[in-house]
């Protein structure tokens, strides 16, 4: 696995020979071309996707190249579909899972101001709605596991899964809502859209594998799903309109909202390390999460956290540059993006930045068209 720059799938259906080819790419199986098919499902419904929390078969979101094999055995011959498996989205190195730092970007105009303003009020809510209770420990403390719980100081692993399903369901909607509005205004000038709406489809996906990642390991009630349900639906309507009116606020805004994000995995992590949440540190990592950030078959909780947060840190320097863009400009990350030495360390590009990393990204392809 190369940790060096991401190529788009995009690559692949212009020019198969340069995508297999390329040097930036992040995984040793990206440019091959899969057989795709229906794995084997559950005899009742074939067609029927299992819930979330049930157990899923190899490829539940499509086959990549683990599947292969066993296609080519057990249910061959097929009809041949040409594609990728799924959207991008980054498999990272043991070395890129430990560089991310919590960062915060600093209010610089009004537009800046109306987004993190409005990011500490739906931070507010989050913490009421899921019971998210994290006081500093007094230094120097001896109390046992029960009396830093009852005392507030820390959360136990079904408070830490409430908190991580409500914020991974409304996570989901920027980028969809976003991509949507994109979408449509390309339509609706008939040309074309910079490269926008993958990145922003990527970050929605990628936002949802989270919560049936999680969705494993706790089925919730009516009640914590009638939550979500309206929270999800005035936070749709609400950034829809935003986003008519500011996109670039818009991203501003979700930029803080995954610099959130960064903190609350970053304090699971920690808690987990220190032996806060026994529950978890032997609890092998789901399926699911092995099959989509192809995590090693003994993978645990902890490493499906740090995965996680890289993809929260991801968001957070995607979002932040977008928002230091002009709505026509060139999305610097349609071809690639830096690893997580950039992304984990670095909040943004500026616009300067962005062009930069256009003009080197379209340097690679000339290169290697001329290959």
């Amino acid at each position: 696995m190369l940790s060096t720059t991401v190529c788009r799938s995009a690559l692949h259906a212009r020019d198969p020979f340069l995508f297999a080819s390329a040097p930036c790419l992040r995984s040793a199986t990206a440019g091959i071309v899969a057989r795709r098919t229906f794995a084997t499902a559950p005899p009742k419904d074939k067609l029927k996707s299992a819930k979330s929390d049930q157990q899923v078969f190899p490829g539940a979101e499509g086959l990549h190249i683990r599947d292969l094999q066993r296609v080519e055995k057990d249910i061959s011959p097929d009809p041949e579909v040409r594609g990728d498996w799924v959207l991008f989205h980054p498999v990272y190195t043991p070395e890129e899972l430990k560089a991310v730092d919590v960062l915060h970007r600093d209010a610089k105009t009004l537009s800046d101001k109306l987004a993190v303003n409005f990011c500490k009020l739906l931070r507010f809510g989050f913490d009421v709605v899921s019971g998210y209770k994290h006081k500093p420990i007094p230094p120097g403390s001896k109390l046992s596991l029960k009396e830093l719980r009852e005392g507030g100081y820390i959360m136990d692993e079904h408070a830490w899964l409430n908190r991580i399903l409500f914020l991974e369901s409304i996570a989901g909607v920027p980028g969809m809502v976003a991509a949507a509005l994109r979408h449509l205004r390309s339509l609706r000038l008939m040309r074309r859209d910079s490269g926008w709406i993958h990145t922003l489809l990527e970050e929605a996906e990628n936002e949802r594998m989270h919560l049936m990642t999680f969705m494993t390991l706790r089925n919730p009630g009516l009640l914590f799903r009638a939550m979500i349900l309206g929270a999800q639906g005035v936070f749709y309507n609400i950034f829809f309109f935003s986003y008519l009116v500011s996109p670039r606020t818009c991203h501003r805004f979700v930029g803080h909202l995954e610099e959130e994000a960064v903190v609350t995995y970053s304090r699971a992590i920690k808690e987990l390390e220190a032996g806060r949440l026994p529950k978890w540190e032997k609890q092998p990592a789901p399926d699911i999460a092995k099959d989509y950030w192809r995590l090693r078959p003994d993978a645990t909780m902890l490493d499906v956290l740090y995965a996680v947060r890289s993809d929260e840190s991801t968001h957070r320097f995607v979002n932040h540059s977008l928002a230091n863009l002009k709505n026509d400009d060139i999305n610097p990350f349609a071809l690639r993006e830096p690893d997580m030495h950039v992304k984990g360390k670095v909040l943004e590009f500026d616009r300067d930045s962005a062009t930069k990393y256009v003009r080197e990204s379209h340097e690679i392809l000339e290169k290697h068209n001329r290959v």
